[in-house]
């Protein structure tokens, strides 16, 4: 699609956004794709060419400032939608991953070496939203697509309770097709929910009810969070036209079935028609922008008033049930971990007195959108109101390339950028300072997986100002060669951590081979409640108990059931708790010197919960 004559003139002559009559608040539009890489959008695209068409993206990326060290929150979805929305790291909010709400338990009982420690379901409640602050301050906010960031679709929070006015949850055209992603296609029929349209895109719900937002609420200023699907799985495209071009120009044959793609790299037909998609309605949001008066400002176009955002929840998903998705080498890794390839993300901004055509090598992440939003529309934050991003307005506004426009909220320049993911296989910390990245593991005893606690990486070479290209691949380990250097890194790393009461995984007795120490673990002997307090004794058998947690739920076997932990005092071999009020049920946590976790009553491995077996199935009932 054109950009309007009206938009091309007024970049080739002066700035859109010269008159001094523009409306003072500016609309915001933040579009966030779902597991889009770093190289999957062809202006990123670096060493090998990809096959992936994004001229949209690519031509917006000419109007704005576009980031090359822009990264992620974290390196998986729901934790980093939580943390671009309340403004607060990962690790300060207790929400660290995806699944959440629930006893710490291993997901495989025997096959997993650790556990990870329990963290929320979702947004933490008394966390003031982007859109509840931007409500306050006169403004329409809306949300359309994804949201995920509570226990089940069906649980609080739901936008309209975190600050939206309007909202509209869909799975535009990643809901499953059937009977499969060979036989399920679209047509031109105006009675098909996916309708392809004169140029054999699918009819996208997210981006539909996107524009019906701005249509709605042109009048005056809004905020809308687009929370695209795509380019998660479900690995598929309606469009066979699409799905067709892509196969001749990798030149494979049509898929016969629906079988995995398991050609290396970035050869799969079916991912590379869904970032072209992506990128489609990408461009349609901005076509609508660009098309449409605003009403606020006589004579202009909406996009002369609107701040846009485009980036992605995390690094690219390299692979999934067999499928080869996408590849983002030169990068190490992908969705869910914290290599470079995890957490490293598009990011593109455009708006008023943002110059155009710009690129940056300044570090940026997704924290920073709340503090750049508000500066953006000359909105404060709450008093009391804890951001751990930093405010990007002086940068994309005065000088792109100066990283020293980037601050701390004491007033100190940026430099540190830190990631923890004591979470699935990984379960590791990061840290950026500088050029230089280090990665903690936790999981180093007897595993073959992990070489050392330390890995040091040099990512650029930076001199005079200039930014070099250096080890972005992760592949060279100065951790032995610069010890001073590691130490440095990882004290800070710590004092971060500690900071933001950071927790960690505990290792798992129940693991199948051999673990130092797991024969030494605590065994219960007793329990009771009385009243309000509940008690366990136990019996150590080698390692000391350290700590120990009381996990409770107010709703055990409800469809929503979700777990909170709570103060337990350990005191000459039993362990007391007092009950949160309403208690339903709870289960204690035992950690011993060791760093094992025992609970009890003993719980079943993650993926043995579901829909009809509740964890409170297993855990100690205060009715009983």
């Amino acid at each position: 699609m054109k950009y309007s004559l009206l938009v091309a003139a007024s970049l080739l002559t002066c700035p859109l956004w010269a008159d001094t009559a523009r409306p003072e608040k500016a609309n915001v539009l933040l579009v966030l794709a779902d597991d889009l890489g770093w190289q999957d959008v062809k202006c990123y695209d670096i060493d090998e060419p990809s096959p992936y068409e994004t001229p949209h993206m690519d031509r917006f990326a000419k109007q704005g400032v576009m980031f090359w060290q822009g990264y992620s929150p974290t390196p998986v979805c729901a934790s980093t939608r939580c943390a671009i929305l309340s403004g607060i790291h990962a690790v300060r909010a207790q929400k660290t991953s995806v699944r959440g709400g629930t006893p710490p338990a291993p997901y495989d009982l025997t096959g997993m070496r650790m556990t990870s420690p329990w963290q929320r379901a979702g947004l933490p409640a008394k966390e003031q939203t982007i859109a509840e602050v931007l409500k306050t301050n006169g403004y329409t906010t809306g949300h359309s697509g994804k949201w995920h960031v509570n226990i089940k679709p069906s649980a609080k929070p739901l936008p309209l309770d975190a600050g939206f006015d309007w909202s509209r949850e869909s799975m535009g055209v990643a809901r499953d097709m059937l009977p499969n992603r060979v036989e399920g296609f679209s047509t031109n029929d105006d009675k098909d929910p996916w309708q392809l349209d004169e140029k054999n895109y699918p009819k996208n719900g997210i981006f539909e009810d996107s524009l019906t937002f701005m249509a709605e609420h042109k009048d005056q200023p809004f905020f809308l969070f687009c929370a695209a699907r795509l380019v998660h799985s479900p690995i598929q495209t309606r469009s066979k036209p699409l799905l067709e071009k892509y196969c001749e120009k990798l030149g494979i044959p049509f898929p016969s079935g629906p079988d995995p793609m398991t050609l290396e790299g970035q050869q799969n037909p079916y991912y590379c028609a869904m970032v072209e998609e992506f990128d489609y309605y990408f461009g349609n949001l901005i076509n609508y922008l660009e098309a449409t008066d605003d009403p606020r400002w006589p004579g202009h176009k909406l996009i002369e008033n609107t701040y846009v955002i485009l980036t992605s929840d995390n690094g690219g998903m390299e692979s999934l049930k067999g499928d080869i998705i996408t590849d983002n080498f030169p990068l190490d890794g992908g969705k869910i971990r914290l290599a470079e390839g995890g957490t490293r993300v598009p990011l593109i901004i455009s708006g008023p007195e943002i110059p155009v055509n710009e690129q940056t090598q300044v570090m940026a992440n997704g924290l920073d959108l709340f503090p750049t939003i508000l500066s953006m529309v000359g909105a404060k934050a709450p008093e009391g109101k804890i951001l751990d991003g930093c405010d990007l307005y002086p940068l994309l506004t005065q000088a792109p390339q100066d990283s020293s426009l980037v601050k701390e909220q004491d007033g100190s320049i940026r430099d540190t950028m830190m990631w923890h993911f004591p979470n699935s296989r990984e379960l590791n910390s990061t840290i950026r300072v500088g050029d230089y990245k280090l990665v903690r593991h936790y999981d180093t005893v007897n595993n073959p997986r992990t070489k050392g606690k330390l890995n040091l990486y040099k990512l650029y070479e930076t001199k005079d100002g200039e930014v070099k290209r250096a080890g972005i691949e992760e592949l060279n380990n100065l951790a032995q060669a610069m010890p001073e250097k590691a130490k440095e890194l990882d004290t800070k790393l710590s004092k971060l951590l500690v900071e933001m009461n950071a927790d960690y995984p505990y290792f798992n007795p129940n693991y199948k081979d051999k673990l130092p120490n797991k024969e030494k673990v605590a065994t219960v002997t007793s329990e009771s409640l009385v009243g309000n307090t509940a008690k366990i004794s136990f019996k150590e058998n080698g390692a000391k108990v350290l700590r120990a947690q009381l996990i409770y739920t107010t709703i055990g076997g409800d469809a929503n059931e979700e777990w909170y932990p709570s103060a337990a005092e350990i005191k000459d071999g039993s362990i007391t708790a007092t009950l949160p009020a309403d208690t339903t049920h709870y289960v204690f946590n035992l950690i011993d010197e060791n760093n094992f976790l025992v609970s009890y009553p003993p719980l079943k491995d993650q993926k043995s919960y579901t829909t009809k077996h509740k964890y409170s199935k297993d855990t100690l009932s205060v009715s009983r």
